[in-house]
């Protein structure tokens, strides 16, 4: 009977854990992988989160010098170099959409609302069907938010209704709608040039894409593709970006994927689902108890067991 029980505290240690843990000290490869596995998100832990990341944010890319001379060199160079490459259709599309009233009162609430209630939606969304994928997609939009600000510091830039001599329309200002804080009695409140990369568009291509790869519904599907495009033509017709600032927004999109996927170890769309310990596992527990020969398959056998399992999109 000692040497059942010897036998089996022996079994658990070399085949279970290392002395480090049985001691009760976990190892930092422990840690990371937890990181790394999915889990439950907590409501009030992803609400502070948010609410701090967007304050830093706000507070950063408002603390960069707007440095006026450089972002209008800037936006007159990315001008002129779309006309060089015959793809400079801006100005068309914004004097034409303004000559339309209705339509271009409401490409200015568009972009005055919809970039933000979307993209709360979508994270809303995440967090109560896809607890599993929420983490992963939530990194995705923090990276692709933090590259963005790299682009601010770096590269500050003027839209194009700020262009002298460029023909644009402001049409916030022209229709007095309230819009863009970057126009009217707002625009003291934010950098007007901070227009590389465009969030509006990394932040739609976000939302599309995870409504895209979770979905199930065809017309939620058909929606998250033609979400990002209106999105591009409203910033576009409303002269708040060039067209190479989507160009930007998408970069950085694709960086956060890459970041998260090394760090995941697969597409953030791809992440297990959250479940807890199977009946298998816990019978498979009390059997190696009860038998220590067996010890060492099960350890094995767990050891094999991938951290996490597909769920299936949708549910």
């Amino acid at each position: 009977m000692g040497e059942t029980n010897v036998s089996t505290r022996e079994g658990r240690t070399a085949a279970g854990t290392s002395p480090l843990e049985a001691e009760g000290t976990r190892p930092a490869g422990s840690f990371v992988r937890r990181l790394r596995t999915p889990r439950r998100p907590r409501i009030w832990y992803e609400l502070a989160l948010i609410a701090v990341s967007y304050w830093l944010y706000s507070l950063v890319r408002n603390a960069v010098p707007e440095q006026r001379a450089a972002a209008m060199q800037n936006a007159d160079w990315i001008w002129q170099a779309e006309q060089a490459i015959g793809l400079a259709f801006e100005r068309g599309v914004n004097q034409a959409v303004n000559s339309v009233t209705w339509l271009v009162v409401g490409m200015n609430y568009y972009y005055a609302t919809l970039h933000f209630i979307v993209t709360i939606a979508v994270l809303v969304w995440l967090y109560r069907r896809h607890p599993g994928r929420y983490a992963a997609m939530r990194t995705v939009l923090f990276v692709t938010t933090g590259l963005a600000l790299v682009g601010f510091y770096f590269f500050p830039l003027a839209p194009p209704r700020l262009l002298e001599g460029g023909g644009f329309v402001d049409t916030v200002l022209v229709h007095q709608t309230w819009g863009s804080m970057a126009s009217g009695d707002l625009k003291h409140m934010t950098n007007q040039y901070a227009a590389m990369p465009s969030m509006h568009i990394g932040w739609s291509l976000w939302c599309g894409l995870a409504l895209f790869t979770l979905a199930r519904v065809p017309w939620v599907r058909v929606l998250a593709v033609l979400y990002p495009l209106v999105t591009l033509v409203v910033i576009i017709a409303t002269a708040n970006h060039f067209w190479l600032d989507a160009i930007g927004g998408l970069l950085c999109l694709a960086a956060a994927l890459a970041v998260t996927h090394l760090w995941y170890g697969r597409a953030p769309h791809r992440m297990g689902a959250v479940r807890g310990r199977p009946e298998g596992a816990r019978g498979t527990a009390r059997a190696t108890t009860a038998d220590p020969q067996r010890i060492g398959q099960a350890a094995a056998a767990e050891s094999a067991r991938p951290a996490f399992e597909d769920e299936p999109a949708g549910r």
